[in-house]
Formats: structure tokens, sequence, C-alpha cells
């Protein structure tokens, strides 16, 4: 099987962060996806691009941009795509002659994903940023972290990933299908300031709702809940708990002995929550890990030990799931999501040169 995406082809310009990971998802899948690589751009060809997780999957060629062969080159190659990936920012693309006006020209049907943080438009679209600032600006770097104390950022997981890459993935595939019935391409403006605002809906429906409070870490998903937060156990280790509906949240009593404390049964009376979540936190601190999950494991409490990067490959379930693959020495997560009919092929990080 080549994957449910064979027969898409792909041109990437490459860059770093959520262009590479928006290709990479549709590389996994079995879309051809040709990355261009300036001639020697440090950790991104040869040995050093090869061992980017974000790179798997792909054909390779080096092309010098400001060499006008080069441009004939790549629009030739997009007559013959279906979409193109890139990420620099407004205008760079017009000035190489390569803008959305040309080579929708060359392919009609072509669909242009352009990758940026601020979008094409707007008094912020020329500037840089990165990850921090895109979910800063949009509202949900504000919800992230503990009461009292100042947001805390995951990583660059929502901005570049969640809303830049994955939602450029979506758009190429959408777009697609839209240029399959009409016959005609267009472009996509892939803002991880616009990707960072619609992953915190829910969050807006609360809040619009007047159940969530404009602050940290007092609410039901932010770690205000004793509920549903994160607990350090006695081997310095941690474990999640996420037992929102009554039953789990019974269970988690009845497993962990907290029950016997009838405080405990006023699970949705926030003025309570830091009293209770004190109570949680000194039983938890009791027993290593370990012992929590033998009590935890197998049940409803909707619980599971905080892994490492090192763990995480090595648990019973991520490894009945082969979650996590090898190549070329590399762990890596294994292509998701998982198509019955139509699975992914094992991915390689080392690309194919094209010449």
């Amino acid at each position: 099987m080549a994957g449910a995406l064979e027969g898409l082809t792909v041109l990437e310009f490459a860059g770093i962060g959520p262009g590479p990971f928006a290709c990479m998802m549709l590389a996994d899948h079995g879309a051809r996806v040709i990355r261009i690589d300036r001639p020697g751009k440090p950790g991104r060809t040869g040995d050093a691009g090869n061992r980017d997780i974000l790179n798997r999957n792909r054909v390779r060629m080096e092309l010098d941009l400001k060499d006008p062969a080069a441009i004939a080159r790549i629009r030739e190659l997009v007559r013959d795509a279906d979409a193109i990936i890139e990420g620099y920012r407004p205008g760079v693309m017009e000035r190489l002659g390569l803008g959305p006006e040309v080579l929708l020209t060359d392919n009609p049907r072509l669909v242009y994903g352009r990758m940026t943080g601020w979008g094409q438009e707007g008094p912020m679209a020329p500037l840089a940023g990165h990850d921090i600032n895109y979910i800063a600006l949009a509202g949900a770097l504000h919800t992230y972290g503990q009461a009292g104390g100042k947001p805390q950022f995951p990583v660059n997981a929502v901005g570049d990933f969640g809303g830049g890459g994955m939602m450029m993935a979506f758009g190429v595939l959408a777009a697609v299908l839209s240029a399959q019935r009409t016959g005609k391409g267009q472009v996509i403006d892939c803002a991880m300031v616009d990707g960072a605002a619609i992953l915190s809906a829910m969050t807006w429906t609360f809040f619009g709702n007047g159940q969530w409070k404009d602050e940290r870490g007092v609410n039901l998903l932010d770690g205000g809940a004793h509920f549903y937060d994160t607990y350090e156990t006695s081997d310095g280790k941690w474990i999640a708990l996420g037992s929102i509906e009554p039953q789990f949240y019974a269970l988690l009593m009845e497993k962990s002995g907290l029950g016997a404390d009838p405080a405990m049964a006023a699970q949705h009376d926030q003025s309570q929550w830091p009293a209770l979540k004190a109570k949680v936190a000194a039983l938890i601190k009791t027993k290593p890990r370990s012992e929590w999950e033998a009590i935890m494991d197998g049940t409803d409490i909707c619980f599971a030990p905080v892994l490492s990067l090192k763990d995480a490959p090595h648990h019973p379930h991520n490894a009945a799931r082969a979650m996590f693959v090898e190549d070329g020495g590399m762990t890596m997560p294994a292509p998701a999501p998982r198509f019955l009919g139509t699975p992914a092929p094992a991915p390689k990080l080392a690309s194919v040169p094209l010449d």
C-alpha cells in the first residue's frame, strides 16, 4: 500500500517547523512531496536534513532560487503538481517570480499554500515572530498556566504544529478536493495566529457561556479542578488525572481511598477546589508512581502516568499500537491517523534526491 494520498504531488519550499510538518503529514500518507532546498543550507540538506523527522518521506532537490534556470525548473514542476507549500514572509515568492498570479496561470488547478505566523494581511503581516508570539496574540497563551503564576507555553505545539502545520495539511486537502470538483485552484492563507485561535474554540464556548473565568488555573480544564490535573508521586514522578464525569470521579474516590473524606463529595464546588486539590496532592505523594499505576490502570478513572520522551515508546499500550517507530537510529512517532484500508508505509528519514 502506498497510502491514502497516493497520486497527490506537492511541491515544498523548505523551511522549519509548521511547513515541514504539514508536508510530513501529507508525505506520510502517500503524497509525493518534492522538497526544494537551497544549496548547502545547513541543517536542511544532506545527512543533517535526513536526521530531521519533519523531513521524512521526501523527494529532495537543491535549487538556487536566485538562478533564473531554477525558477524555470520550478515552474515546470508546478504544471504537474497538485499543491505547493511555502513559508516565506509575504511578498518573497512574488519577488522570486513564483507568486500565485504566476503559478496559478501555469496551473489553474494548483493549490497554493502560504504558511505564515501573522497571515498575508494585517499590520503585523510583514513582521517576524515565533509560536510563543502567535499564541499570545490569539488569546490562547493567557489560558495556559497555574493560578497566580505566569503564562506557561506548551513548547511550540499549539502555534507551529496544531495551529500551523495541521491546519495547512487540512487546508491543502480541502482545496485539492475543491479543485478536483471545480477545476480551479486557490490560495490558502494559513496563519498560525488564526490556527491558535480556532484551537481554543471550546474555551471560547465556555467563556461565552459564563463557564470560564478569564484567568489562569481556576477553571475546569486548566488545572483549577482537583480532579483534572497532574500530581507528583513519592518517587518524584507524575501522574495525570482527568476524572470529570461523576462516574469516573466516583471511581477515583473509591480506588484512591479519598471517598472516605466527606469533603470530597463537593466535586463541582469551585470554592472548594483549592482545598480539595491539596488533599489529592498530599495523598498522591504517599506512594510511588508504580503503585498508583497498579491501583488505577485498567479502570475508567481517566488516569495515565506522565511519561518522558525516553519512556513513552515502551509503555505497553504504545508498544502494542506501534505508536513509535525507528529508522536510521532515530525513534519517531508513527504516521497518524491510521487508515485501515490504505495504511501508511513505514516512514523513512533519508530523502530521495531528484535531479
